[in-house]
């Protein structure tokens, strides 16, 4: 294998000028085709990063709660219930650079923003995210730098939306499995993927 590439210099030898098309789809606030693919986005994958190292987070939310839009550079995103390891909200109190990639289920193109959050616990403010008498823990508050859309190359190449490509359940580990696995047993098992979903149905929220 020969040597990595180590500088800007040789990476723009190797891939050239960008297209015009992937720099002018970039701009600093949601416009109205940007505002549509939030709206329809259902989840979105949070990168954070912090003096422990990176983290990309899943969300998820029904279609229109996912995040809050409060104006054109910025949006607001509940922290709903999970597992409680807060490693993304670690990081944006320490550092409050955040990226985002959005995902609609069946479309191919995703949405991006760069930007900078913040972190509020404020009870009105979560009162007004409420879902089925449920507030969330805090809201991460995201201010924009930088928004665009990404090419559907990869849903594509990876037939991300196809039911035929689709993985089997009984093809891969369960999260009992897994748990009990590394844990030697003492937790997981069958026993937590029995009851999982009837307990997940009632802390959803």
């Amino acid at each position: 294998m020969n040597s990595p590439l180590t500088t800007l210099a040789e990476l723009e030898e190797l891939y050239g000028r960008p297209a015009d098309t992937s720099l002018v789809k970039e701009i600093d606030y949601i416009n109205e085709d940007y505002e549509k693919l939030l709206r329809h986005a259902t989840f979105v994958a949070l990168a954070t990063s912090g003096p422990e190292g990176l983290d990309c987070s899943p969300r998820g939310d029904r279609r229109g709660e996912l995040v809050r839009i409060v104006s054109p550079r910025q949006i607001m995103m509940p922290d709903r219930r999970g597992n409680n390891r807060i490693d993304s909200l670690r990081n944006i109190v320490r550092d409050p650079r955040i990226a985002l990639m959005f995902l609609i289920p069946g479309h191919n193109n995703a949405l991006r923003i760069n930007g900078r959050a913040q972190i509020h616990a404020d009870p009105a403010l979560l009162d007004s995210f409420a879902v089925e008498g449920q507030r969330p823990r805090s809201v991460i508050v995201i201010d924009i730098d930088a928004i665009y859309f990404q090419c559907g190359r990869a849903m594509i190449r990876s037939a991300l939306w196809s039911p035929e490509h689709f993985v089997q359940s009984e093809d891969l580990p369960t999260a009992g499995q897994i748990l009990a696995h590394l844990s030697d047993a003492r937790i997981g098992g069958p026993d937590y993927d029995r009851e999982w979903s009837s307990r997940a149905a009632k802390t959803m929220w």
